[in-house]
């Protein structure tokens, strides 16, 4: 009973600062947080909200396929982040916004508005139920399943704390428990090396070096230009991941946003951006860790990479035990899961929220149509991630860029749009071409696929983005023909 007991007092630590948190609270509270968060505990918190569940389970599995080439796309995340913060949050500090499509009417018209928040409520209902499958599914594996309760409920129940501490406050309660949740996701993974460590029978300096001479250390791919794994394709990937899963991202952007001041907000932005490489290096060394683990221990490695950690965890616990005698490092585990999916799993049903009220419905002001909406979201999320249960067959972190790469595409393309030219657009082409675009990508990439055999990576993002810019470009021209018309 033991995780069951550090889950319930790490819930109850939650809803104490939701509760302190959601005190007089308003709507402008809940979308904005009244402009009044410090930068320093954004920055912190948003370390841990960017990272995710998935994160915790796939990038340690990584090296398994692709070694630590990971990195390179981190590399190009911190480019990223300095494109964010210089060049599209002082336009959103200036316009003052709560919705960053709020941009988009202002600059291109209704609809291309209506269309930009469309695809983030599609975007980001995928993206974060596949994140938060990730905790459903060790939560089952590790302490639901063995005590006969079934998947479905896990969900539901899950779905429903968030809920509970996020209602009131809402993004201001999601500033100050993205910051415990990283704290706890940072200790659990330090301590689950520790210990990785500790049974290969190293020192830390040992397993550094162990890890930095292993052959799935291997950083760079400048050699093979056909490769996914090339570095430039990855480098300018990462840069342009972060420029729509965050600086086009309503839900990335909405705690930066609650930023006392521009400066405030690009200071917590450059930070957390560092901070992801060595995030991600302290993942992937883990992965090596493991790896050597499993060839010491003449344990069969698994198939999947998303079962390197758990299959470790699985491996030391005694399972047929498990409820009453749970381990120091089940604990850990189940812990830094639930801390890294909660993170970002509760900032996405607030930031859905906010764009059904704010965009859809056009009715920032409506409690009683936020506290509505806030329970339909948590219902389709529960919806989705079953969903995703029954379909999925591919790498979680795979999966999450693959729908970003069809989905986000398009939000990049009318951003770069608006911030690069001046033009105008013929407004109401703009849905069609929004759709057309992932469509032609999808196409492509199959009929490559079929005749050459290579298969687009990450860089479909960028492709998908430059043909929505140039449609719109095109419709620019029709909309100037028809006024000569």
């Amino acid at each position: 009973m033991t995780i069951i007991t550090v889950v319930f007092l790490y819930f109850a630590l939650l809803f104490a600062v939701s509760k302190w948190t959601g005190r007089h609270a308003t709507n402008a509270t809940f979308y904005s947080a009244n402009r009044r968060s410090p930068w320093y505990m954004v920055a912190f918190g948003m370390v841990g909200a960017s990272i995710s569940g998935v994160t915790f389970v796939s990038v340690p599995g990584m090296v398994m396929r692709t070694q630590m080439t990971y990195l390179q796309t981190c590399m190009g995340f911190i480019l990223g982040y300095v494109v964010v913060a210089f060049v599209l949050l002082p336009v959103y500090y200036r316009l003052n916004l709560t919705s960053i499509y709020g941009y988009l009417n202002q600059r291109l018209g209704r609809s291309s508005y209506k269309t930009g928040a469309s695809f983030f409520l599609l975007s980001k209902m995928l993206g974060a139920a596949v994140r938060f499958y990730v905790v459903c599914i060790i939560l089952q594996r590790f302490v639901f399943e063995p005590m006969g309760i079934p998947f479905t409920a896990t969900v539901v129940v899950m779905v429903m704390l968030i809920w509970l501490y996020t209602r009131q406050g809402g993004i201001k309660t999601l500033v100050w428990t993205d910051s415990l949740q990283t704290a706890c996701l940072f200790t659990a993974l330090l301590l689950v090396i520790y210990k990785v460590t500790n049974d290969l029978g190293l020192t830390m300096g040992e397993a550094v070096a162990a890890v930095s001479n292993s052959e799935l250390s291997r950083v760079f791919v400048m050699d093979d230009w056909v490769s996914k794994q090339n570095f430039w394709k990855q480098f300018l990937s990462g840069v342009f991941i972060v420029i729509v899963m965050t600086g086009v991202d309503q839900d990335m952007m909405q705690k930066n946003l609650t930023c006392k001041t521009l400066r405030g907000a690009q200071k917590d932005m450059c930070t957390y951006g560092m901070a992801f490489l060595p995030a991600n290096l302290l993942f992937l060394s883990l992965g090596v860790l493991l790896t050597l683990w499993y060839q010491q221990q003449g344990v069969p490695m698994p198939v999947k990479g998303d079962d390197l950690l758990p299959g470790y965890i699985s491996a030391v616990a005694n399972s047929s035990f498990f409820i009453l005698h749970s381990s120091f490092l089940e604990v850990l585990f189940v812990l830094g899961i639930v801390a890294a999916s909660f993170s970002s799993a509760d900032s996405a049903l607030t930031s859905l929220t906010t764009i059904y009220c704010v965009d859809m419905k056009e009715r920032a002001d409506d409690e009683r149509l936020r506290k509505r909406v806030h329970l339909t979201m948590c219902a389709v999320f529960v919806l989705v991630i079953l969903l995703f249960r029954a379909v999925n067959s591919t790498s979680l972190i795979d999966a999450v860029y693959i729908i970003a790469s069809y989905t986000y595409g398009p939000l990049l393309g009318l951003f770069a749009y608006g911030l690069l030219t001046r033009r105008r657009v013929c407004d109401r082409y703009v849905p069609y071409i929004a759709v057309a675009s992932p469509v032609l990508c999808y196409l492509i990439d199959y009929g490559v696929g079929q005749l050459t055999g290579y298969h687009f990576g990450y860089e479909l993002l960028m492709l998908n983005g430059l043909f929505t810019f140039l449609g719109l470009r095109v419709s620019c021209r029709i909309k100037k023909q028809h006024r000569q018309l």
